[in-house]
């Protein structure tokens, strides 16, 4: 199945096209309201790719911006009208926090996706029974299946024909903590060769050989764009935060993620390890 457009996917490169042809007209972005008669908001928000844009908007940027390539403006014609509409996890607004909110419009624009968690298996990789498993050692929530549903929804998304390339690295803690029992775990772990033998995700075991990291107590995951940054998402003691203007922060992780890919398994002694770990889980 292709990939489906999302509204964010235009937006994002309304985003890229007009900060581009801004900062080649010389104008900051107080500068550029002023000339079009914006307030400064509505153009931050625009070059944020946070919200839709109107053609007639559009073409008010474009000749203030000295934009005049046919081609170009029918191809940002095109996306501006494909900015409208809803986003795939509207449907789950009533669960979705604002900043993750913002963090799936970064996913869903994303051509590359890496992670590490440092615990449990990472959301992109999970099985359903899993998720439960995990939602039950909480607290009860009447809303959990919601949760459940929207993680799948969002799994299956990302894990699409033409979707990015996705590359995590899995702690040994995570494949051998029994999340849900030995069934749930035999089918994750199954789960987990299946992507890798289907070229559907890289997935590698970090062992516990591989000692202490940059990365211990927290999850981050590193978007990778055409064109564009590296958006950090990371989760920990601390709460959550996506960064894309902390440059130095984004360059510590991308560090970090090359050395955790240095020390962890290749994926055929993956596949091994997953197997006894199987094997392990059949005589529990």
């Amino acid at each position: 199945m292709p990939r489906s457009v999302d509204p964010s996917l235009n937006r994002r490169k309304l985003r890229l096209a007009l900060k581009a042809a801004r900062d080649k007209r010389g104008l900051t972005q107080r500068q550029a309201a002023e000339a079009l008669e914006w307030s400064l908001s509505k153009l931050i928000r625009i070059e944020a790719g946070s919200v839709s844009l109107s053609v007639t908007d559009l073409r008010a940027m474009l000749h203030e911006y000295g934009v005049e390539d046919a081609d170009l403006v029918a191809e940002l014609e095109e996306a501006a009208r494909g900015s409208k509409g809803q986003s795939w996890w509207s449907g789950y607004n009533d669960i979705i926090s604002q900043p993750f909110a913002q963090y799936l419009g970064y996913e869903s624009a994303a051509n590359a996706i890496r992670g590490y968690h440092p615990s449990v298996l990472p959301g992109h990789v999970q099985i359903a029974d899993y998720v439960a498993a995990l939602f039950d050692a909480g607290q009860p929530d009447a809303r959990a299946q919601r949760y459940i549903d929207l993680r799948m929804d969002r799994q299956e998304r990302v894990l699409q024909d033409g979707g990015p390339e996705v590359e995590m690295i899995i702690d040994e803690a995570a494949v051998r903590r029994q999340v849900g029992g030995p069934a749930t775990m035999r089918r994750q772990l199954a789960y987990l060769k299946e992507l890798i033998s289907e070229n559907r995700a890289t997935l590698r075991v970090l062992p516990f050989t591989a000692g202490a990291h940059d990365s211990l107590d927290s999850t981050f995951f590193l978007l990778g764009f055409q064109a564009d940054e590296d958006v950090l998402y990371m989760a920990g003691p601390g709460g959550t935060l996506t960064n894309r203007d902390d440059r130095e922060l984004v360059a510590r992780y991308q560090e970090c993620f090359e050395d955790l890919r240095n020390k962890a398994l290749t994926e055929d002694e993956t596949v091994a390890l997953l197997d006894d770990l199987i094997e392990h889980f059949h005589r529990t």
